[in-house]
C-alpha cells in the first residue's frame, strides 16, 4: 500500500485489515477521529505509536505533550502543517523506515 492508497481507504467505514496499530490509529485521525486514534496509541508502546502520539497532541494543541511523545519516539518536533506531517508518517510507517 501507498499513500495515496491508503488516503482513497478513508473514504471506507473501517480501516484496511492488516494494519499496524500505529497506522491504524492515523487512518482514525485523517478521519477527524482524534479519540479513536488517540486510544489506539495509548494502548501501544513503541517509537511508532509515541510518534503518532506526538502528532495527535499537536493536531489537539497540547504542544508540551506533543514534546514529550516526539522524545519518546526519538523524533525531532515537527514544525511542518499538520497535513504534512500526516503525509510524512504514513509514508515512512508503510515503507517500513524508522
Amino acid at each position: 500500500m501507498n499513500l495515496s492508497e491508503f488516503k482513497r481507504s478513508l473514504a471506507k467505514a473501517k480501516p484496511p485489515s492488516g494494519l499496524a496499530p500505529a497506522l491504524s490509529a492515523l487512518w482514525w485521525a485523517g478521519k477527524d477521529e482524534w479519540e479513536k486514534a488517540h486510544t489506539i496509541v495509548m494502548a501501544e508502546s513503541g517509537k511508532d505509536c509515541a510518534w503518532v502520539h506526538a502528532y495527535l497532541h499537536r493536531v489537539e494543541g497540547d504542544l508540551g505533550n506533543a514534546r514529550y511523545w516526539y522524545r519518546q519516539a526519538q523524533r525531532p518536533v515537527a514544525t511542518a502543517p499538520l497535513t504534512a506531517e500526516w503525509d510524512a508518517i504514513v509514508e515512512i510507517l508503510l515503507q517500513g523506515k524508522r
